[in-house]
């Protein structure tokens, strides 16, 4: 029963091994975080309101590990893995045609870019309306609490 497990399994993953390059070539996503490296970020952050959150911040988040320049980079890493955990891509827009709030959050931008669970991110942010401003605060603390 042991051998014929091992061989499912080793089989499993050989036809994994051979599609898995086809699917990314074709722009298909294998999010899988066993087949990608850990997760590397840079995170660009001005006008926030705080001196100490702005700059450029570099976030790495492995599988147990939450490395780089981020002020809270455990924090950070958590935050995505729990995003990830309940099917979330915290790097997309705000849906077209959504209805959002015409108030103003601030001057606030940031700028994400790297690689997250295998696929490139080129993600901006900001506070200028209800739904960027529900945007930036789901992905604290990845993103610093920000003043108006």
């Amino acid at each position: 029963m042991l051998r014929r497990l091992v061989l499912m399994s080793a089989a499993s993953l050989a036809v994994l091994g051979a599609t898995a390059p086809a699917a990314l070539a074709e722009g298909g996503g294998l999010p899988l975080p066993l087949l990608a490296g850990p997760d590397k970020l840079t995170i660009t952050v001005a006008d926030s309101g705080n001196p100490a959150a702005d700059g450029t911040f570099e976030l790495e988040c492995g599988t147990r590990t939450a490395e780089g320049t981020h002020p809270r980079a455990k924090g950070a890493c958590d935050r995505l893995k729990e995003l990830a955990d309940e099917g979330r891509d915290p790097f997309a827009p705000v849906a077209e045609g959504t209805m959002c709030t015409m108030q103003h959050g601030g001057p606030a931008t940031a700028h994400i870019t790297g690689t997250w669970h295998g696929k490139d991110v080129d993600a901006r942010f900001s506070r200028g309306d209800g739904c960027e401003i529900a945007r930036w605060d789901a992905l604290k603390p990845v993103l610093p609490m920000a003043r108006s």
